[in-house]
């Protein structure tokens, strides 16, 4: 178990000993935010981990020794790493060859299309498997963050402007546009939950940052997004689009 899979799924085990172990749950300072920014008719901000940040390209890396999937985005000056437990921004650090990235005792040291990953519990040696270039507002004009998944083909895309998401389902044959409001917000974790209020039909949106791949195309992205609506639950991936 010394590798990087074990060493998130420890972190999430202790956050849910914290969750379990503690009072009922009352709405965070983050979520109460987001809940004012959508009363004032304004979309909420989202967590940083669900963006690409300046990168133009995102990178799927299949790792040994456990056949751990990563996705990363690289910028000017740091690296995104997204695993199946969570999401981290890993600072340049100087190498002799190659681009290494380094937060304490996680590193990602890239040299072409092989990747070593150092955590406190081990190695992983890793080979790029796919890419995927970084959906734009250019693409996706007035869209915060879009979410899709397969079978049948559904979209979500919230608004960048108003808190408002758009719902196509069936390849497009249903189309919905609805306010929603958010409740969860954890900016730390990387995680949204929307949904409606009193306005029918009843959906839920839950967004979570980690690794995730299009079940269809392999295609990397830096988010898992979780759709309930019309009684059924549909699982894709999706992106924040910075403007």
């Amino acid at each position: 178990m010394n590798t990087l899979k074990a060493w998130g799924g420890a972190i999430a085990a202790a956050s849910m000993m914290v969750v379990l172990g503690g009072c009922a749950a009352t709405p965070s300072t983050e979520t109460t935010a987001a809940n004012q920014a959508t009363l004032d008719n304004r979309a909420p901000f989202l967590p940083s981990a669900l963006f690409p940040g300046s990168a133009q390209r995102f990178d799927a890396w299949h790792c040994e020794p456990a056949q751990q999937h990563l996705v990363t985005a690289t910028n000017a000056n740091d690296l995104r790493l997204w695993s199946l437990h969570g999401a981290w921004r890993l600072p340049q650090a100087v190498v002799a060859s190659g681009a290494r990235y380094q937060d304490g005792e996680i590193s990602f040291w890239n040299r072409g299309e092989k990747a070593l990953v150092e955590t406190p519990r081990g190695q992983l040696q890793c080979s790029l498997a796919e890419q995927r270039d970084a959906l734009t507002r250019a693409e996706k004009p007035g869209v915060m963050l879009f979410g899709q998944g397969n079978e049948p083909g559904w979209t979500v895309a919230l608004a960048n402007d108003t808190p408002t998401l758009t719902l196509e389902m069936n390849y497009g044959e249903e189309r919905l546009q609805l306010p929603y409001m958010v409740s969860v917000m954890d900016n730390e974790a990387g995680r949204v939950v929307i949904e409606n209020a009193d306005v029918e039909p009843f959906f839920r949106v839950r967004i979570d940052a980690g690794a995730c791949f299009d079940n269809m195309s392999g295609k990397p992205f830096p988010a898992r997004v979780t759709l309930t609506y019309g009684g059924e639950q549909y699982s894709g991936c999706g992106q924040g689009i910075a403007p």
